[in-house]
């Protein structure tokens, strides 16, 4: 599709600024819609669906929070279903609102007055990536970082790939969110491989298995003689990583002692060596990830509220495979021709029924699990097809994934105790509580973890 078969919508409350895109666009476009009230999207899209949408963000202008524009962006994508690309135009250049923008959704972000030149770009770049979606077209680079795990071209994919690139040259903190073996340390060195930092370190550290005594070391450092294997000074990895990024694995397991040190060092951009009082200034842009829901993170007796805020600028929710259906037998196939080429095998393919046993799969090791479900089968492979006998998947994810449910089921029923005994007592926690044999705190607690 080319910019001149495309269709675009504009809705804002400024008739000089519709005057003036209809003006620009004429020439360039198929058709050009304006449209001054927000309140008209449903109706006009009902009718008809557009290529891109340029959407103000303020429709009043005693409010200049960019919330209208929000709103009206989610209804767009959410409620009325469609599939143009999103471009976010205000006259109040903001990151936080740009990348809020990119969070919902939106294709880009662009600040009234805008250059002639570069709106063009951005609309043939929205064009453009509306039909690749199509295609399973990948914005990221050809290299072998970028051909693995994070091959994908499912929409969700190619959604994170264009928001990679949008938030990288920024120095926004990222937060990650992904079960195990979803890619979670592939999308953090993208970040950094199209940051302005690409040249400085990327380094990378497992905070989750850090204990309270290695925590500060770790990332902080320390002097000779802080305790009693301290032999000579050490940088911490805060220091290894200045000027370029610090990923911060498995952040969703540090304890609250060790969240507030954390939290410390980035709020004053210095870190201190144990045995030592000199501050030392940090110049890092941290991402961080985790495979604990979000919705847990928000739990203040778990996670320290003021600390998300800090890590958690803008997050990458990168799906799990079993939701990502387009992508299986393409990494499958990718998989097959890394490890025929690293055993000495002919190229091998596969036959329809080992298709239908990949992708009847719910893989709960997501993409970890498939390569190395796919690298099995190519060692154990005689002929140059790969059947549904050589694909055999671990049976220790499997179990895994079953005492998961089990587990989940067991929270069900104790959920539907609690409702029913809380019921019975007409709302009196202390009573449920005696009922149930725990106190009202972690009667509390439960209410809490089960929303109810």
């Amino acid at each position: 599709m080319s910019l001149k078969t495309a269709s675009v919508l504009v809705i804002d409350d400024d008739i000089d600024v519709l005057t003036a895109v209809r003006l620009l666009l004429r020439p360039e476009v198929k058709e050009i819609v304006t449209e001054k009230n927000p309140e008209n999207i449903r109706s006009i899209l009902a009718k008809q669906e557009f290529d891109v949408i340029l959407l103000d963000m303020n429709f009043n202008s005693s409010i200049n929070t960019g919330n209208e524009g929000i709103f009206w962006l989610k209804k767009i994508k959410e409620e009325f279903r469609s599939t143009a690309a999103v471009i976010m135009i205000t006259a109040y250049g903001d990151i936080d609102l740009a990348i809020r923008s990119l969070k919902e959704g939106a294709f880009d972000f662009v600040v009234k007055p805008w250059h002639n030149e570069r709106l063009i770009t951005t609309i043939k770049e929205a064009v453009k990536r509306k039909e690749n979606k199509g295609t399973g077209a990948i914005a990221l680079p050809s290299s072998s970082l970028f051909e693995t795990e994070l091959l994908g071209k499912s929409e969700c994919m190619q959604d994170i790939f264009y928001k990679i690139q949008k938030i990288a040259p920024t120095d926004a903190n990222i937060l990650i969110l992904g079960e195990n073996g979803t890619g979670k340390e592939l999308i953090a060195k993208a970040i950094h491989h199209f940051s302005g930092r690409s040249t400085q370190p990327f380094v990378k550290v497992d905070v989750g298995a850090l204990t309270d005594s290695l925590f500060e070391s770790e990332l902080f450092g320390h002097k000779k003689g802080a305790f009693t294997d301290a032999r000579e000074d050490r940088m911490g990895r805060f220091e290894l990583a200045n000027g370029g990024t610090l990923f911060l694995d498995e952040i969703g397991n540090i304890s609250l002692h060790q969240q507030a040190k954390l939290l410390s060092v980035l709020q004053n951009r210095t870190v201190t060596r144990l045995g030592s009082n000199e501050s030392i200034p940090i110049d890092i842009r941290l991402v961080c990830a985790t495979n604990i829901p979000i919705s847990e993170l928000a739990n203040e007796a778990r996670f320290r509220k003021d600390l998300i805020y800090r890590i958690n600028t803008v997050e990458i929710i990168i799906p799990p495979l079993r939701k990502r259906e387009k992508d299986i037998i393409l990494l499958a196939k990718h998989f097959s021709k890394i490890y025929s080429n690293k055993y000495l095998k002919p190229t091998l393919d596969f036959d329809d029924k080992a298709i239908d046993k990949l992708m009847g799969y719910n893989y709960p090791g997501n993409v970890r699990e498939l390569q190395y479900t796919i690298e099995r089968a190519v060692i154990m492979s005689d002929g140059n097809i790969l059947t549904a006998k050589d694909i055999i998947f671990s049976p220790i994810e499997q179990t895994m994934a079953t005492e998961e449910v089990q587990f989940s089921n067991l929270g069900a029923v104790e959920k539907n105790t609690i409702l029913r005994v809380i019921e019975k007592h007409s709302g009196n926690i202390s009573k449920a509580a005696k009922e149930l044999g725990i106190t009202r705190t972690a009667l509390y607690r439960r209410l809490n973890k089960y929303d109810i």
